[in-house]
């Protein structure tokens, strides 16, 4: 049989490949061995400029094209790196590689949820934009198959690490849905999470449809989540990164006047010192990253005062600034309009960090609740579980 060649995305992510791997015997069990793939792409991949992205066709879609989608990337690679696309005949993200490794997968099987992260995906007629892509050039052909988030990709062609032969294996979920499922106790629950980045998701009223007409200077994108409903999402891409930055900046400036100190040293004392100052009047715009609705935005610092310059005053700032940034994005009015009475907090940033919780609960005055587990696989796990047992049920 002829294998087909993955080009591989991680969640907003491309994968190229041609049939992705080859099942061999192993010493104690079964291993696979990859076949023709690409690199990962991820979604920080920053190799299409908003000139580059401003230049391709306008999609059919509800939903705009940023850098980091994998259609953006192959788009990119058509034009810089047309030869690199030859050796390949398919595309898929990094999950839909090890579905299909663990299937035997002729092709790669892709949920609604990360194609809508591809762009040039339809959520409503669940298909790809396809005469778009094709008068434009696009291998149309390396395109995956979309199958609903929830359903059964296919069963496992061998066993491996203990899991027999014969078990059904789920379509790829999307990381985002999957994290946010987790832990959403009620509908009326929002769920938000800084850890390297942050993100801020409700559910959508049931019946809603977003207006199929892309706005890339939407700071709020909806995604589709389960049983054909929506997320609305607030996506910023500073976080803790923007936190790490700052501590990685004082430890090399630091180390410029001949001292050496820790970044976890730097990083605790940084927070005790925010903890004790309860306000400030100094404003940090903490976007070093720039937002996918703002690429090209910078950070600035704003209202300095000699009487601010403490490093307290200055991480105060910072942490309520990465807050603020998202309350713009979307502000809790918004939240408050789709029927949502509690926030759920997690991620590793907000969970070792008081001073965030402080200007979390600031900036959204609602119920809140910290400390809960968001975990993608349990959320994957719980769902094909629930979808096992409805299926019994019926």
């Amino acid at each position: 049989m002829l294998l087909p060649t993955w080009v591989l995305f991680s969640v907003f992510l491309v994968i190229l490949f041609v049939p992705g791997c080859v099942w061999t015997e192993g010493e104690a069990a079964p291993v696979f061995k990859p076949r023709a793939v690409s690199y990962l792409v991820t979604w920080q991949d920053g190799r299409c400029s908003s000139e580059f992205l401003a230049s391709l066709p306008q999609p059919e879609s509800h939903l705009s094209v940023a850098t980091g989608f994998g259609c953006a990337t192959i788009f990119w690679l058509l034009k810089n790196s047309p030869d690199f696309l030859k050796s390949y005949d398919a595309a898929g993200t990094i999950q839909d590689y090890v579905v299909a490794m663990l299937c035997g997968l002729p092709r790669p099987l892709m949920s609604d949820q990360n194609a809508a992260s591809w762009g040039y995906f339809n959520t409503q007629g669940q298909s790809w934009n396809l005469e778009i892509l094709r008068v434009s050039g696009f291998p149309v052909h390396m395109l995956p198959n979309i199958a609903e988030p929830g359903s059964v990709a296919g069963r496992t062609s061998h066993s491996w690490f203990e899991i027999p032969k014969g078990t059904q294996v789920g379509v790829a979920m999307g990381d985002l849905q999957a994290s946010v499922y987790s832990c959403m106790g009620q509908r009326t629950d929002a769920v938000l999470n800084i850890s390297t980045s942050v993100q801020l998701a409700a559910s959508m009223p049931s019946g809603f449809q977003p207006v199929q007409i892309p706005d890339p200077a939407a700071p709020v994108a909806y995604f589709p989540y389960f049983d054909r409903t929506y997320l609305g999402v607030a996506a910023s891409l500073n976080g803790g990164n923007v936190l790490a930055t700052f501590v990685h900046m004082l430890v090399q400036w630091m180390a410029d006047l001949g001292l050496e100190v820790e970044e976890s040293t730097v990083y605790s004392r940084m927070i005790q010192a925010a903890a004790q100052q309860r306000d400030t009047c100094l404003n940090i715009t903490p976007t070093v990253l720039g937002e996918r609705h703002l690429p090209d935005q910078l950070a600035s610092v704003t209202r300095i005062s000699s009487s601010d310059l403490s490093l307290g005053h200055v991480t105060r700032a910072l942490c309520r600034g990465i807050v603020q940034n998202l309350h713009s994005m979307l502000p809790v009015q918004q939240l408050k309009e789709w029927g949502v009475e509690r926030v759920m907090g997690s991620g590793s940033a907000l969970s070792r960090n008081e001073v965030l919780k402080q200007e979390v609960q600031r900036a959204f005055p609602l119920p809140m609740s910290f400390g809960q587990d968001v975990d993608a696989a349990v959320g994957a796990a719980l769902v094909m579980l629930q979808r096992s047992l409805h299926q019994k049920e019926s």
